[in-house]
């Protein structure tokens, strides 16, 4: 069926987004192509197929229904959760660091792809408990499990911010159920007690994160080093920036994890202040259609997926920007679609299909 020349499977696509995330996606690999010296490999010729083809992946996902998504999310979190253990049994070990599954094409890391996992299995519980339920213990205790056992592997690999990223998925979709309030202030007031205790747990390198967040003029060229050199490219970027393929921070190699953690450093140091704006300000956008989407789903799995999916996008984009502006500690998190990276980007793109699916589903039953 055709609306003038258009098909309406191709009308019914949501191109504003599209746009958006080609806009992302297509900036990204041309920060890559600068941060490589102006070459299209290593990083920005694999970051532009690897986006292509992961945007088409998310356009097929938009295709299937909601409901495949609600009854395949518990078998779904299962297997992520053994590619987890498989991790921890034959992983491969980079940087002292056991995270990923050599695949051949792509080094897989479970880790990312349970972020989607826990929230589509903590809102699937949580969509067939009876309401009446939600504020007993019957809401709590499953739920916790469902993060927290991945949330235990992950840390042993050891990741600690994408092991906080797991934990704040399923905390996102325990709030928007409505379990009281209380028990989340009451959760924090205790952790805030026990972070001592969970400091001296922390491995010497993370607690050396912490501490040089704190004053990473202490140890500029040591631990401090990430973030200072991210500060020094920020900040010389100006208000316009030093000019395409002109920063210095990241092609003289001051600037570490130019190409993917500290991208967004790399950016501002060419692009300046108006560059980072106007990557913001499309990220935001995208967050704001995604709750769009939460609050027109027609199901109370569709509007808690929809709304801690956007909040999972958030997270990552928060933190980034956070920790290459020396406002947070460097935990590793990716800004996604501009980072290289083949995981984090198909995690985000899933994410997006599952939004997208969710929007179709609702245009659907409510006949817009």
């Amino acid at each position: 069926m055709t609306d003038g020349f258009v098909p309406a499977p191709l009308k019914q696509l949501p191109w504003r987004l599209l746009f958006l995330l080609l806009a992302i996606g297509g900036f990204g690999t041309i920060v890559l192509f600068s941060a490589a010296g102006g070459s299209l490999t290593p990083w920005a010729a694999s970051h532009a197929v690897r986006f292509c083809i992961f945007l088409v992946m998310a356009i097929i996902m938009s295709r299937i229904p909601e409901e495949f998504y609600a009854r395949m999310a518990m078998p779904g979190y299962a297997a992520v959760l053994i590619l987890l253990i498989a991790v921890e049994l034959i992983g491969g070990i980079s940087g002292g660091s056991q995270r990923w599954l050599d695949l051949g094409f792509i080094r897989l890391q479970p880790s990312e792809l349970m972020k989607l996992a826990v929230v589509l299995a903590t809102a699937r519980y949580y969509s067939m408990l009876p309401a009446g339920q939600v504020r007993t213990w019957t809401a709590v205790w499953p739920p916790v499990l469902l993060f927290g056992i991945p949330f235990v592997l992950v840390l042993l690999q050891p990741d600690l911010g994408t092991g906080l990223m797991i934990a704040a998925g399923g905390v996102t979709v325990m709030f928007l159920a409505g379990i009281p309030l209380r028990l989340f202030v009451g959760t924090a007031v205790i952790g805030a007690a026990a972070l001592p205790v969970v400091f001296s747990f922390l491995h010497d390198y993370q607690q050396k994160r912490v501490l040089i967040f704190l004053n990473p003029e202490e140890d500029a060229l040591g631990a401090g080093y990430h973030i200072t050199q991210s500060k020094i490219a920020i900040g010389s970027g100006g208000i316009f920036g030093k000019g395409y393929l002109n920063g210095t921070q990241s092609h003289l190699d001051y600037l570490p994890e130019g190409h993917t953690d500290f991208v967004f450093a790399t950016m501002a140091e060419e692009w300046g202040l108006l560059g980072g704006l106007a990557i913001i300000v499309a990220f935001v956008m995208v967050g704001r259609w995604g709750l769009q989407v939460a609050s027109r789903a027609t199901t109370r799995f569709g509007r808690m997926t929809a709304a801690a999916l956007s909040m999972t996008i958030f997270y990552y984009v928060t933190i980034n920007l956070l920790m290459v502006m020396g406002m947070a500690p460097v935990v590793g998190i990716p800004l996604p679609m501009v980072s290289h990276g083949g995981t984090a980007m198909l995690t985000v793109m899933l994410c997006l299909g599952v939004l997208m699916s969710i929007e179709r589903h609702s245009r659907r039953r409510t006949g817009l």
